[in-house]
């Protein structure tokens, strides 16, 4: 087995160690110990892998998530990557949860921003190549800044108030806002 492997094997084990934690405890509560003696790994093999368990954190939520929202056609499929990452939220509540009562609103905010951005700078860059307008690259990062804070603002909103937001509306509110402004270009 190639080193990579072993690796991403290794990173594996202990996010579903983490997962397995946060169904039972506070994200705060939650030790190194506790997960490389779940998973069967030694300590340094985690730093290793990782800085701290915020790090791991990261890293479950961008594998799970945000790598696979880079995979859709973003210019064409951006309904399906909403509901996609909505949908995870639904499913991985516990983790969600946990997390951002671990660490906040403004830090889980950051969290999702350094994540989208690129996400967010790939459908800007894809719609000024496709109308042939050649924005300004200052101009077009600004936009990507403005999105991806209006974006990853939404979405820490939604998570934290779901029971009073229709997923379906705010699906609906994020698609009207993107095809209106897609279309400027």
């Amino acid at each position: 087995m190639k080193n990579e492997e072993i690796s991403l094997k290794t990173k594996k084990a202990l996010a579903l160690s983490l997962k397995k934690a946060m169904r039972k405890k506070n994200f705060s509560k939650i030790t190194v110990k506790e997960l490389i003696q779940d998973c069967g790994v030694n300590r340094n093999t985690f730093y290793y892998h990782f800085d701290d368990i915020y790090a791991l954190l990261r890293w479950v939520l961008t594998e799970e998530a945000i790598e696979v929202v880079k995979h859709f056609d973003l210019l064409v499929d951006y309904e399906d990557a909403i509901r996609f990452v909505m949908d995870y939220v639904d499913e991985n509540d516990y983790i969600i949860s946990c997390a951002y009562d671990a660490i906040g609103r403004d830090e889980m905010k950051r969290f999702f921003y350094s994540d989208l951005i690129a996400i967010t700078s790939t459908v800007i860059n894809s719609a000024d190549e496709k109308s042939e307008k050649h924005l300004e690259s200052e101009f077009k990062d600004f936009l990507a800044n403005f999105y991806t804070e209006a974006l990853a603002g939404t979405l820490v909103d939604w998570i934290r108030e779901k029971q009073m937001k229709d997923k379906e509306k705010v699906i609906l509110y994020l698609k009207t806002i993107i095809e209106t402004n897609l279309s400027l270009f």
